[in-house]
């Protein structure tokens, strides 16, 4: 009778990925990020009603059979606006966590495998940009550089997402530094080195698997919490402004005096759909930080 085979060591990615699977938290969070990207992507799949097509004769009216979430003050859609403000709000929100993680990312890995003077430099650097509260900062630097209605659409949230960038980079920084550090020592690390392998080579093959995860993990809570940042800047009229549509355009619309008691779906359905969207974000990065670290199960 032959001998039975080992069983195959599982890699961190593999059985996370078994124990996010069987979790529903973790595909009730994805259906919804999947339903709100593609709602950005191609909105058009949701409504056929043009979001700048207003009529003055319907503006407040409630929500009926032809328009499901009612319309606002100047009589526009409110379902179609709710649908084409996603594009704005979730790009704003991709991009603000691509720009962070990537910039503090290469930074914490620099600062945590340098170490010396460079570490020094690279975190006093950081710990004066994460001194700056980050809705404070960026209502100080959109303020600084404003836009107006003739300005391009990408114009507009590239400066959003380089404002949240700027100011959003040093805690993932301070994580990616953190965690090169725990990793650094490790026996295989050493081992690469005495074979001669380059710092890029250790860096991309032995360091960085081994400390993307607590990162990854930051990236996605952090990814809705920037969506309510831009609404919240929009909101104050700073970030995002029309003929732009986004979710804190509309609930800065919305929460005008007395309109909220007059006409209350126009504030109801665009901040559900914004927390919804937070939500689903908040969901799927507790959902990984359980499934990567053990001690959590």
């Amino acid at each position: 009778m032959p001998a039975s085979q080992p069983e195959k060591a599982l890699s961190l990615w593999t059985d996370a990925w078994l124990e996010m699977r069987s979790k529903p938290m973790f595909w009730f969070s994805v259906v919804m990020i999947i339903i709100l990207v593609v709602m950005a992507i191609a909105p058009g799949l949701f409504t056929r009603t043009d979001p700048y097509a207003c009529d003055l004769q319907i503006a407040r009216e409630a929500p009926n059979a032809t328009h499901w979430f009612g319309t606002d003050l100047q009589g526009c859609d409110v379902y179609a606006r709710t649908v084409y403000g996603a594009r704005a709000s979730i790009l704003v929100g991709l991009l603000t966590t691509l720009g962070t993680t990537l910039l503090g990312g290469i930074v914490g890995v620099i600062a945590g495998y340098a170490g010396g003077w460079l570490d020094t430099l690279l975190s006093r650097l950081g710990e004066i940009f994460f001194a700056i509260p980050l809705l404070l900062g960026g209502i100080v630097i959109l303020y600084s550089f404003p836009s107006n209605s003739e300005t391009p659409y990408l114009v507009v949230v590239a400066k959003v997402v380089a404002a949240l960038v700027v100011l959003g980079w040093p805690s993932i920084a301070r994580l990616m530094r953190s965690s090169v550090l725990q990793v650094k020592p490790n026996e295989y690390v050493q081992a690469a080195r005495a074979l001669g392998a380059s710092p890029w080579r250790i860096i991309r093959s032995h360091i960085l698997p081994n400390a993307m995860a607590a990162v990854l993990v930051v990236a996605t809570i952090n990814l809705g919490s920037y969506i309510a940042v831009e609404a919240t800047l929009s909101f104050l009229g700073i970030g995002l402004r029309p003929p732009v549509i986004s979710w804190g355009i509309a609930i800065s619309e919305a929460s005008g005096l007395g309109y909220i008691q007059s006409a209350p779906w126009m504030l109801a359905f665009p901040s559900l759909f914004l927390s919804l969207t937070v939500l689903a974000f908040i969901l799927l990065g507790e959902v990984i930080r359980d499934a990567l670290d053990p001690k959590l199960r």
